[in-house]
């Protein structure tokens, strides 16, 4: 399409764009519900959170070498080629990866019940009332998980102040790579002794700020930078406790029920870039911006109430959560 995009009117090429997006995060869907099972299912204890964190640094580790040659394929290639190019290469990479998938032996389940798309559905609301964790799970992801979808608007206040480069883009790439690289080799180092609450409220105090900085620093372009160095460390450290959380607050009966309703319940951090662009171009960027903060902020309620160090038990035998860590 990238290649083809001469060919195609303006409106129809975003149109494309949001397809095939939807598309990806549809099947990321499916894939997630598969791998937060088999995590759960496979790995217990500090054991997990040493899994997470390990797999947080290789993780950061791909994407510094991606973010490097993505910055020489912007610099030396023209649009569209040199994002056609990129595409082509997270095509190749991702099926290599796939390919994986097939050796992996996974931990068999018995005695799950097996539900239809429609009964699973039904399901939703009487897990959601049912777990309190799980409801103050949802409405962390929906609250401080808008600092992850704030990401693009701040690419786009520094395009609107002074302007964007293939080289200043390719920068803001690197820079955001190395502050997951960095925030994933402490968390490894400390696996065996943090706890998903103090990671979100790490991820809580970045998340607020940013926007905040963004504002402060958007004629500073050198300043500005920096703003990716904490975007990556909040990304590794949202990430990691989010991730494990769920992992905690779930069994193996409910875990990909659970992991189903975390991305079906994920509603605000899916709408807000369109109805961020919108209310940019009505309000302005500072009132977005401040918004954005007071949101996160608000999560420092939901931040308190969640118990991340419990386990607990099906629905139909539920007794007081045990602590594990």
């Amino acid at each position: 399409m990238f290649f083809r995009s001469d060919r195609f009117a303006g409106g129809l090429l975003i149109l494309l764009i949001f397809v095939f997006i939807s598309q990806f995060s549809f099947s990321g869907g499916f894939a997630n519900v598969s791998y937060v099972d088999i995590v759960g299912k496979s790995l217990h204890g500090t054991v997990r959170k040493t899994f997470i964190s390990a797999k947080q640094v290789v993780f950061s580790i791909g994407v510094f070498i991606s973010a490097v040659a993505a910055r020489q394929l912007l610099v030396v290639m023209e649009f569209p080629a040199n994002y056609a190019l990129l595409f082509f290469l997270a095509a190749a990479l991702l099926l290599t990866a796939s390919l994986g998938f097939w050796r992996l032996r996974e931990v068999p389940t018995r005695g799950r019940p097996r539900h239809g798309l429609w009964e699973f559905f039904a399901l939703l609301p009487a897990a959601v009332r049912s777990d309190r964790n799980l409801k103050i799970y949802l409405l962390l992801l929906n609250s401080l998980g808008v600092g992850l979808s704030m990401l693009p608007f701040i690419i786009y206040l520094a395009k609107e102040s002074f302007g964007l480069s293939g080289t200043l883009i390719g920068n803001f790439l690197l820079f955001k790579t190395l502050g997951m690289l960095s925030a994933g080799f402490v968390l490894l180092r400390l696996s065996k002794r943090f706890q998903y609450r103090a990671l979100l409220q790490v991820s809580l105090v970045l998340a607020a700020a940013i926007p905040l900085a963004a504002l402060l620093l958007r004629h500073f372009p050198l300043g500005y930078s920096s703003i990716f160095i904490f975007s990556g460390i909040f990304m590794a450290t949202y990430k990691t406790a989010m991730e494990g959380l769920l992992l905690e607050i779930s069994n193996d009966d409910n875990r990909a029920t659970y992991a189903g309703i975390s991305g079906a319940g994920n509603v605000l951090t899916t709408i807000f870039p369109l109805t961020a662009g919108f209310l940019i171009e009505a309000v302005g960027t500072t009132p977005v911006f401040l918004g954005v903060s007071l949101l996160v902020l608000a999560s420092a309620f939901f931040i308190v109430k969640i118990d991340g160090s419990t386990t607990p038990t099906p629905a139909t035998t539920r007794t007081r959560p045990t602590r594990q860590s």
